[in-house]
């Protein structure tokens, strides 16, 4: 009994060795995993960007070069007003209410033909202006305004002689301005807007307090300014009292939405530099397309009624125009190379 109790043992035992044998072998006959890479295959693109991100990474590569645009607009404006200065000893084309003279505003039941006038005016007067009023709704012809450095009983004459018409209180109005008393206006003029300019500088500064940004807010401003100005005359306008309030006004318009990046900039570390952008552009296209469409809306209705309000109203125009450039490229283009350059 004990003998084949000693042998069952003995082959149980050698079955259980022979069992870890073979797993022991079955285990080390196993391949062994390596873990691999991915590799994307070749008819899989290798970057997937949408549409915005490939114009963020555009404007990352070349927003500097985009600085080379409003700097050549301002050295050629820069260089017309140069030009017009050495012709005229001005910068702007000034009318009467600067420069002295007399204005006639002829109200007449038959229409005008101001071609025919406008070339029998010039056989006798070297430099004369005229324009028409119409009414808005029927564009019907209301009055004819004529305007010359003249004294007034010269131009009533002529004006006369050229309309086969006796110029009467009843069908006719005349404003005259001394030629000192509209120097002297013009110069106050022209000081009150450097004054305001360099007012606007010193609160810029004193408010950031760091010279890159203030000095990029200043630039953006004077940008304004200049273009402005080079643009109206370019058009042939002849810049009256109210045009160069209109300029005092666009200091102020054209500094409101350079703030307003400025800040939204510097005072908001938690987010990146292009996400800021974006904010401050949706904000301040928005104000100044708004203010454009109002101005524009108001330049149609009272441009042929009002020469005072459609001056005004077309330089406002023409500046907020030059101001989306000057903003969303000059200002931050410098904005976003400082930041940079900062962090």
């Amino acid at each position: 009994m004990e003998e084949e109790k000693n042998k069952t043992y003995k082959s149980g035992l050698q079955e259980a060795q022979e069992t870890s044998e073979n797993q022991f072998q079955k285990q080390n006959q196993q391949p062994i995993r390596k873990e691999q890479s991915y590799k994307p295959s070749q008819e899989e693109p290798l970057i997937k960007l949408s549409t915005k991100q490939w114009l963020e990474l555009l404007y990352n590569k070349n927003y500097k070069l985009l600085l080379l645009i409003p700097l050549m607009l301002l050295i050629l404006s820069l260089a017309y007003l140069g030009y017009l200065y050495k012709q005229t000893g001005d910068f702007i084309n000034k009318d009467i209410t600067l420069t002295g003279g007399t204005s006639i505003t002829i109200l007449s039941e038959e229409q005008i033909n101001i071609n025919d006038l406008k070339s029998k005016l010039s056989e006798k007067i070297d430099d004369f202006g005229i324009r028409e009023l119409t009414d808005f709704r029927t564009g019907k012809q209301k009055a004819v305004i004529i305007e010359s450095k003249l004294s007034s009983e010269e131009l009533k004459l002529i004006i006369e002689e050229a309309l086969n018409l006796k110029l009467t209180s009843e069908n006719s109005s005349t404003e005259s301005t001394g030629s000192s008393l509209g120097e002297s206006f013009y110069n106050q003029l022209r000081l009150a807007i450097a004054v305001s300019f360099i007012l606007m500088a010193i609160v810029v500064f004193f408010i950031f307090r760091t010279f890159v940004p203030s000095i990029a807010v200043v630039i953006s401003a004077f940008a304004d300014i200049i273009m402005t100005l080079a643009f109206i005359n370019f058009l042939g306008v002849k810049v009256s009292s109210a045009g160069i309030t209109a300029i005092l006004m666009l200091v102020g318009y054209s500094v409101d939405t350079d703030l307003m990046l400025t800040i939204r900039l510097l005072k908001r570390d938690d987010e990146n530099i292009n996400k800021k952008l974006l904010g401050a552009f949706k904000t301040g296209i928005t104000m100044t397309l708004t203010s454009i469409m109002a101005v524009l809306v108001s330049y149609f209705i009272v441009h042929s009624l009002s020469n005072v309000l459609g001056q005004i109203f077309l330089v406002l125009i023409v500046g907020l125009s030059f101001d989306i450039l000057n903003t969303w490229v000059t200002n931050a283009s410098i904005l976003k190379w400082y930041l940079e350059k900062k962090k």
